[in-house]
């Protein structure tokens, strides 16, 4: 039954032949609708503080539990042997461990040797292949729920066996790390064990295996190594708790199954009813949904719409007195951002507008729109409450792309005129006249904003009080998202939105309304190619300081002027800015954030945070920067079935990327500046993979 419900198989890796270095370089990515994750490398060995088996969302999608950790997994042979005649039998013992950990200055135990591929389809697999038994081990991670299954099946077994299973519990918010003083505790509940920290208001693990008895044996391991977190100078070590480990005998193929939910408080019925057939099924069926739905042809965009699908989620509306139906929000990052406003209108278009998911794309943007304050989008949402942040000043301005373009897609004029556009208004009104951190447009129509002490726009890196990328004054992306968020609102009520077959925005004409944003950005255009455009370099300047003074610094924030809808160039500077991006900035996996011949251009996004985010901005290369570097590279030279096939040969080391390299079946969200551009950062972001997708479709449109 489990194969036949596998789905698409979105990775597949042989590990033999491969040293331990080399396999833990690629990781998984396991996801449930609702902010939780289950994530570890493809043999199994944690490597961050925020891999683990179950990570669950105690108020999705924030306040995020690193619940079950880890598993130590065995398979005992007990044999009796005669070591010669004169002396009588005795019990030979032979143990396979299944799993390995990093200790130290060394793996223990080190059983990534008897791995030999792994899978990934709906779920994540395994392969053991030994002489005394075949096995794979599965995980699915069920959807709307906190809920992992691990799926032993062993097709062969030469001889009786014993098999054992420790869980090592955190039971710690996700982002820290536990230790041995932790007060965790455990009692066998219903036909199960309940483990949770020994204080009021703890959350709750449960843990049931049917067919396998349990054995009370509480233990602490100590001092787990997390490489991946050593590498970014942080702390990297970690106690685990075990409160004792299941037991079963085996003799002929059999399948065992543990289950492990997290939530505020356990019931033991939640997963009384629940059999793994069932799960694989409605995963597949999940799947098989969202593929016709995307009426994608091609296994690329198959891959995609399904990585895409890892990012969309559920946030809690929380308990008000009355019933609220769930609201669609987008997270940023795995394993480590919540859903921030900036990303989501930027991979909106191409996570859910590509794949044809209007009512969730209709869902984020209302939900947005219902959280502005002051004329202006929430950048984020608080990891542990529904707290709004509103220290950006382009989510507003994505925001209102974003909307047009889900107009144009679905011609939903009922949700867009009674929902979205007093927010479009409201942000326009509060950016021309004034709002937070300074915002609001000059004399010469551009918008200015914050100071030496903020960062705002995207390239937002911030140590010790120090703004790394100060941009304050007029920012050329923000500028030229205001011009086009100008012309797409002179055009919406000039009647001339293109929309699908028959449609029609003719009701919606003002002609005062259209006359008025249609001065506003013509003089706004005026003004950029007076400010912006810099003749001696033949592209635009980067930011205009509040003095006056022109940042010169050749930047990837001005291909925004090229790729969206309305430019404020004429056509010989817009194919002048994309030949400077692609002769200096183009990278195999996207646009490097500074020139490398700039004196700040750092080579490598590594070392303490400082360091980091020092590159994080200059010069580390960001991928989702080739959506709008492919659409705006086939503006000005056409898209003809040649220059689509260049086109293609721009994105094919991402393509290759998602499938072979880091998190498999995802797009890593950085890499570093120079050859061999390390993946780096989250290791699967949002706008990286909703503008690859969106790339992809322009390129095979």
């Amino acid at each position: 039954m489990l194969q036949k419900t596998k789905g698409v198989e979105t990775a597949s890796i042989s590990t033999e032949g491969q040293s331990i270095e080399e396999l833990l370089t690629r990781e998984w990515l396991l996801t449930n609708k609702r902010g939780g994750y289950a994530s570890s490398t493809i043999v199994g060995c944690n490597t961050r503080r925020y891999h683990g088996l179950l990570i669950g969302s105690l108020n999705p999608p924030a306040n995020r539990i690193m619940a079950l950790a880890n598993c130590l997994e065995m398979v005992i042979f007990n044999r009796e042997e005669s070591s010669c005649a004169k002396l009588p039998n005795r019990n030979s013992r032979k143990v396979f461990n299944l799993s390995t950990f990093e200790f130290g200055n060394k793996f223990a135990p080190a059983s990534f040797s008897h791995i030999k591929s792994f899978r990934q389809d709906i779920g994540v697999h395994f392969d053991y292949r030994l002489a005394e038994f075949k096995l794979t081990k599965s995980l699915y991670l069920l959807h709307n729920t906190d809920t992992i299954a691990l799926v032993y099946d062993f097709t062969s077994i030469r001889e009786p066996a014993e098999f054992v299973l420790r869980p090592f519990i955190a039971l710690r918010d996700f982002h820290s790390l536990q230790k041995s003083y932790a007060p965790l505790c455990s009692k066998w509940l219903g036909h199960g064990l309940l483990v949770r920290h020994d204080v009021p208001g703890s959350c709750e693990l449960y843990l049931s295996c049917p067919g396998m008895d349990f054995e009370k044996d509480k233990q602490w391991w100590f001092n787990f190594i997390y490489r991946k977190d050593k590498e970014r100078r942080q702390d990297f070590t970690e106690d685990l708790w075990t409160p004792g480990f299941f037991k079963a005998h085996i003799d002929s193929p059999t399948k065992i199954v543990l289950w492990a939910n997290l939530s505020n408080q356990y019931k033991p019925e939640k997963l009384s009813n629940t059999d793994i057939e069932t799960v694989c099924e409605d995963l597949y069926r999940h799947q098989s949904t969202l593929i016709s739905a995307a009426k994608n042809r091609d296994k690329k965009s198959v891959q995609l719409c399904l990585s895409a699908d890892q990012f969309i989620v559920t946030r809690d509306p929380g308990n008000e007195g009355r019933a609220l139906e769930p609201r669609t929000t987008i997270l940023s990052g795995f394993p480590w951002f919540a859903d921030w406003g900036r990303d989501a209108f930027i991979s909106l278009p191409g996570l859910l507008l590509s794949t044809k998911r209007f009512g969730e794309a209709k869902s984020v943007l209302t939900t947005f729109a219902r959280a502005a304050d002051d004329g202006m989008i929430p950048n984020r949402f608080d990891d542990n409450s529904d707290t709004a942040y509103f220290n950006s000043i382009d989510a507003s301005l994505w925001f209102i792309n974003a909307a047009f373009q889900y107009l144009e897609a679905r011609g939903d004029f009922e949700t867009f005129t009674q929902e979205l556009l007093p927010a479009i208004r409201w942000i326009i009104e509060s950016y021309y006249n004034g709002t937070r951190f300074g915002i609001h447009a000059d004399t010469d129509g551009l918008i200015t904003a914050g100071n030496e002490h903020t960062q705002l726009t995207w390239m937002d890196a911030k140590y010790d009080g120090v703004a790394i990328t100060a941009r304050y004054g007029k920012a050329v992306e923000i500028n030229a998202l205001w011009y086009n968020s100008l012309m797409l609102i002179a055009q919406f009520y000039a009647g001339q939105i293109h929309i699908l077959p028959g449609g029609t925005g003719r009701e919606h004409r003002n002609t005062n309304d259209a006359r008025h944003y249609k001065s506003l950005a013509d003089t706004v255009k005026d003004s950029f190619f007076r400010l912006f455009w810099n003749e001696t370099t033949g592209y635009l300047n980067d930011c205009i300081g509040p003095d006056g003074l022109a940042d010169t610094s050749l930047r990837p924030n001005q291909i925004f002027a090229v790729s969206l809808t309305f430019s404020p160039l004429s056509a010989q500077q817009q194919k002048s800015v994309v030949d400077v991006i692609e002769q200096n900035l183009l990278t195999p996996y996207g646009l490097r954030t500074l020139n490398s011949e700039d004196s700040r251009y750092k080579r490598q996004y590594k070392g303490t945070q400082q360091q980091r985010d020092e590159a994080y901005h200059q010069g580390t290369v960001w991928p989702y920067l080739m959506g709008a570097f492919v659409e705006s590279w086939l503006k000005v030279h056409g898209s003809s079935r040649k220059n689509k096939k260049k086109a293609a040969e721009f994105i094919q080391p991402l393509l290759h990327h998602l499938t072979n390299d880091s998190c498999l079946g995802q797009i890593s969200e950085i890499f570093d500046g120079d050859a061999p551009h390390m993946a780096r950062g989250c290791i699967a972001q949002a706008w990286s993979v909703g503008e690859l997708l969106r790339a992809y479709q322009l390129i095979n449109s």
